[in-house]
């Protein structure tokens, strides 16, 4: 790859403060950046699935429901995962019920391409309730006006729904691990493959080292991302990255690939998502 080709590579990932943490080393310029120039691209994760569908980024961070119409495009790097270790996606209504009523209900979700949406279907059942896709940062108000019988939350919204006096049906994460034994993988960072495995390699090892940077200096780092935590104040905000900036961002590891592969070949088998074939981490 010439020079001139090696200069800039968009880096797509989420206005929160989970994101913003991870890159914090990144985006200040405290890690070497080997000659590259990142352009951070913020966006929604159901914005950035659909760019990865058009190959838009060079790297970008992804819903693991949407890696299986990626695939051929993109691999999975190692580091700047996102995982639900016993907790992830809740569904949240007005009133206690049980999971059963949810069977027919109407559910606002925050993209259809969102691993919590592949794990809500894995739970219910594919068609066996209907959904209208809503902005992430909007479902808890949407539930509460009585506009959707429940709500798919994501992000900060599990660590404030009841601040709505809303209730939580299911822990999608926690179903998931007493269902497979595994961790939840809710999102990862791709890379384009036509970078070449040079460039992937030395990219990945890059972003790797921007996530320790901000792991070895997390108030510094907190206090960057506070910018993207909507109503959180800085407690609430560093626990929130605490849940999924972690040892699993820095390296899924072998329960972390087992994961993915039993995420997607569940999906695969009910008929949710393609055959994501061999996956590959660089």
């Amino acid at each position: 790859m010439s020079e001139t080709a090696k200069k800039k590579i968009r880096l797509g990932h989420s206005p929160d403060p989970d994101d913003a943490f991870m890159f914090y080393g990144l985006a200040k310029g405290h890690v070497d950046s080997k000659g590259w120039e990142f352009e951070h691209v913020l966006q929604d994760i159901q914005t950035l699935n659909e760019r990865a569908l058009r190959g838009e980024l060079e790297i970008t961070a992804i819903s693991i429901h949407a890696y299986p119409y990626v695939a051929d495009r993109y691999a999975l790097t190692h580091c700047g995962s996102s995982m639900g270790d016993g907790y992830g996606p809740m569904v949240v209504t007005r009133e206690p019920v049980s999971v059963d009523w949810l069977a027919g209900k109407r559910i606002a979700v925050p993209g259809e391409m969102t691993t919590a949406f592949l794990a809500l279907n894995l739970l219910l059942g594919k068609g066996r309730f209907t959904h209208e896709v809503v902005m992430f940062d909007h479902i808890l108000d949407h539930v509460a006006a009585g506009k959707a019988d429940a709500g798919l939350i994501i992000h900060e919204g599990q660590l404030t729904y009841q601040n709505q006096k809303l209730h939580c049906v299911v822990d999608l994460g926690a179903w998931w691990q007493e269902e497979t034994g595994c961790p939840l993988p809710l999102g990862g960072n791709v890379i384009r493959r036509d970078l070449g495995e040079p460039a992937m390699r030395e990219i990945t090892a890059i972003l790797k080292e921007s996530i320790q940077y901000s792991l070895d200096h997390r108030a510094a780092a907190v206090e960057h991302a506070l910018q993207y935590a909507r109503d959180m104040g800085k407690d609430l905000a560093d626990r929130f990255v605490g849940m999924y900036v972690n040892h699993w961002t820095l390296d899924y590891g072998e329960a972390g690939r087992k994961a993915v592969r039993e995420l997607l070949a569940r999906g695969y088998r009910a008929g949710l998502v393609p055959d994501a074939g061999e996956i590959d981490f660089i």
